[in-house]
C-alpha cells in the first residue's frame, strides 16, 4: 500500500490477529482489513461495527443485495479492489442467483437513489417508494463503502494471487464480525463516532482532501509521495484520508 504504516505500523493485537488468519489462509492479509486495524478506534471500530450490522443484521434486503450495493457503490466509485471482492461476495451471499438480469424492483429503485445521493451531490433528491426501514438500511450499506471505496483508492488496495475467495469465504462466514480485542470492542453508536472522526482539514491538505471527496480514483502513488515530500506525516495524510472520505460519505447519508 502506499502509506508504510498500513503494512508494518499495527498494534500487537492486530498482528497477532492477522498473522494467525494469514497461516490459517495460506495468504496476506487483504489491504482493506489492513487500513481498518490500523489505529481501530479512529475509522475500524465504527466501520466495522456498522458493516456486522448493515452488511449480515436482520434487514429487508437480503445478503446478497447488500452486496450488490456494495458492488455498486465500488462500481461509481471506480474502486477495482472492491469491485472484484464484493462481486464475488454477491456471489456467495446470493448463491449465484443474484445478477443484473435478476434484481428485483425494489433493488432497482434503491440503486438508483444511492447513485444520487453518493455521486449528484447538486441534483435534488428523490426517496423511493420504499419503506423507510429499508431506505436507512440501504443509506448505511451506502455510508460504509463510501468511506471504503475513496480509501480504497486513496491508498491503492490492491487485490493479490489467491487472496479472493478465502477472504470473502471468511468476511461472509463470520458475518463482518471482528474479534474485541483486535478492534477494542464494538461500538454502540457507529455513526456517531463516524461523525466525531471528521474535523476540519489544514489548508495545506486541502486539495488532497478534495480529491479524497470528489475523485479518489485520481489518487496516484505520486499524489502520496507529493505529500510525503512536503514534510506531512504518514499518520497526519491517514487520518487527513480517513476525515475526508467520512465527511464526504456523511454529507451523502444525511442528503436526505
Amino acid at each position: 500500500m502506499r502509506l508504510t504504516v498500513l503494512d508494518r505500523g499495527h498494534r500487537l493485537p492486530a498482528r497477532m490477529f492477522m498473522g494467525m488468519t494469514s497461516r490459517m489462509s495460506g495468504t496476506e492479509t487483504a489491504d482493506v482489513l489492513k487500513m481498518l486495524l490500523y489505529r481501530p478506534e479512529i475509522l475500524g471500530r465504527p466501520v466495522l461495527s456498522l458493516a456486522a450490522m448493515s452488511m449480515r443484521g436482520p434487514s429487508f434486503w437480503t445478503a446478497g443485495e447488500r452486496e450488490y450495493m456494495a458492488a455498486k457503490t465500488a462500481t461509481w466509485h471506480q474502486c477495482p479492489f472492491c469491485i472484484e471482492t464484493h462481486t464475488e461476495l454477491v456471489r456467495l451471499a446470493s448463491d449465484g442467483q443474484l445478477d443484473a438480469s435478476s434484481v428485483r424492483p425494489e433493488l432497482a429503485a434503491a440503486l438508483t437513489f444511492l447513485e444520487s445521493v453518493s455521486m449528484r451531490p447538486d441534483e435534488p433528491v428523490t426517496r423511493p417508494e420504499l419503506p423507510d426501514q429499508a431506505i436507512t438500511e440501504a443509506l448505511n450499506v451506502n455510508l460504509i463503502w463510501n468511506i471504503v471505496n475513496r480509501m480504497g483508492n486513496a491508498f491503492g488496495f490492491l487485490l493479490r494471487d489467491g487472496q479472493l475467495e478465502p477472504g470473502t469465504r471468511a468476511l461472509h462466514r463470520f458475518r463482518y464480525r471482528m474479534p474485541g480485542f483486535v478492534t477494542g470492542g464494538r461500538s454502540a453508536d457507529p455513526v456517531g463516532e463516524l461523525r466525531r472522526l471528521v474535523r476540519p482539514v489544514p489548508p495545506e491538505l486541502a486539495d488532497y482532501a478534495a480529491l479524497v471527496r470528489d475523485s479518489s480514483y485520481k489518487i496516484t502513488e505520486t499524489t502520496i509521495d507529493d505529500l510525503k515530500g512536503a514534510g506531512h506525516s504518514e499518520d497526519e495524510i491517514f487520518e487527513t484520508t480517513a476525515s475526508a472520505a467520512t465527511g464526504a460519505a456523511l454529507a451523502s447519508y444525511d442528503r436526505c
